[in-house]
């Protein structure tokens, strides 16, 4: 299998103890070989052209900053759809480079730090920053400096939803994540995805920006593909679907990339409420068990509650298997145009409405695609893809658009100019 060899200059050895040790690994014999240095440390010792030319592919990473070396060689990595990674280092460098794999990779690759051959007395190094928060601080810096992908950040805003509150469905549009179906305005780090903690948090940096709302107050539901409901203020679960609160300020998000995320909001009692919708979540009543803890913990009546559904798989695009879209036929026969398929076309939107109405939601209370006299906010996410994030046309390594919603300080507060008006 290959590999990349990442050698470790800035805190270990010149370049021809690094490669002497380097070549004498069979295992090493034809590796992607990528030179940690930076640009004071090449400015100041050079490299061996002996070294350079002794393997046929060496990246020379001399970047201004250990996080723009390090960010340019996982691009590079990435492009070769290499994930084993080992690392040429000394005892002190692996504490350091530790710091920057927590916050620029994920679970995906697989980091082996070689630290026994390269104890050279002689090779002082230097980092360009060594503690955790100066890591921290650094790959921040970084990435706020990075040129946005895709245009600028853009995000879907319900009419339904009055001004007492502030809300909206993000794109994929505008922020930094560069791998093409997470590019760019991605908002989910997992551990079996390439986008790591630091670049979605930068994201959402950009997200909050233009919205107008503090990222540090972003509150986003923790999915569970089911129907557990947080009450912000109680203790927290491991996971849940969705959130519900009457804090002033707090913004509470849901996830979606076909999937729904669905906003709630209660003018009257001034209680908002957000879930994740999936199938499994759609069928065990995700909505509505929403919309029960927020008549339950906060007073709110049914009858006020407005929904906005937003961007999620459409059922022209949707299919199922036949037992588990007949789940769908008995929520009602529209729901599944053509059940005697062997993979149904579904339509989960269709479902959550439905349900919704059964339980007390107006039907002028919801916001999704069969309203056609408001803009549209539910658009498919699969027939969408300058646009959108969709697990179903993308795969496994699928990016995350979310919704977001807060309940503003003060009615007659004036809300942000920036990116209010999409």
């Amino acid at each position: 299998m290959c590999e990349a060899v990442l050698v470790d200059l800035i805190h270990g050895c010149s370049a021809g103890c690094t490669g002497a040790s380097l070549l004498e690994d069979p295992a090493a014999a034809e590796p992607q070989v990528f030179l940690l240095c930076g640009k004071r440390y090449r400015e100041r010792n050079g490299f061996s052209d002996a070294f350079v030319s002794s393997c046929r592919s060496v990246h020379v990473l001399d970047s201004d900053s250990t996080a723009e070396c390090l960010y340019r060689f996982k691009q590079t990595v990435d492009q070769l759809d290499l994930s084993s990674i080992r690392v040429l280092t000394t005892p002190r460098g692996r504490a350091v480079l530790q710091g920057y794999q927590e916050l620029l990779f994920t679970a995906v690759y697989t980091f082996i730090y070689q630290v026994d051959h390269l104890t050279c007395p002689s090779c002082a190094g230097s980092a360009h920053t060594d503690s955790p928060g100066g890591v921290h601080e650094e790959v921040s810096k970084f990435l706020q400096q990075l040129p946005a992908q895709r245009g600028q950040v853009t995000v879907l805003k319900s009419t339904l939803i009055p001004d007492c509150f502030s809300h909206g469905f993000s794109t994929r549009r505008g922020g930094v994540s560069y791998i093409p179906t997470l590019s760019s305005l991605n908002l989910f780090s997992s551990s079996r995805r390439r986008d790591p903690g630091a670049v979605v948090q930068e994201n959402k940096r950009r997200l909050a920006l233009h919205a107008g709302f503090n990222p540090q107050l972003l509150r986003q539901v923790k999915v569970n593909h089911a129907s557990d409901v947080f009450v912000l203020g109680k203790a927290e679960p491991e996971s849940y679907d969705a959130m519900v609160t009457n804090q002033t300020g707090v913004v509470i998000a849901a996830p979606g990339a076909d999937c729904m995320p669905i906003l709630f909001a209660d003018p009257v009692s001034k209680v908002i409420g957000a879930a994740h919708a999936g199938w499994r979540g759609t069928l065990m009543g995700v909505a509505m068990a929403t919309v029960e803890a927020m008549v339950k913990e906060f007073g709110s009546q049914v009858g006020d509650i407005l929904v906005a559904v937003g961007p999620s798989v459409g059922v022209c695009c949707y299919t199922m298997e036949r037992q588990q879209a007949l789940d769908f036929h008995r929520i009602h026969p529209h729901c599944v145009p053509d059940p005697e398929s062997a993979r149904p076309h579904v339509n989960i939107r269709l479902a959550n409405r439905l349900l919704l109405e059964r339980g007390g939601i107006l039907p002028e209370h919801i916001h999704d695609d069969t309203v056609t006299e408001r803009p549209c906010v539910t658009p498919c996410t699969s027939c969408h893809p300058e646009d959108f994030f969709s697990h179903v046309r993308d795969g496994l390594n699928f990016g995350t658009q979310v919704g977001f919603l807060w309940i503003k300080e003060t009615e007659d507060e004036t809300p942000p100019t920036d990116g209010q008006t999409d």
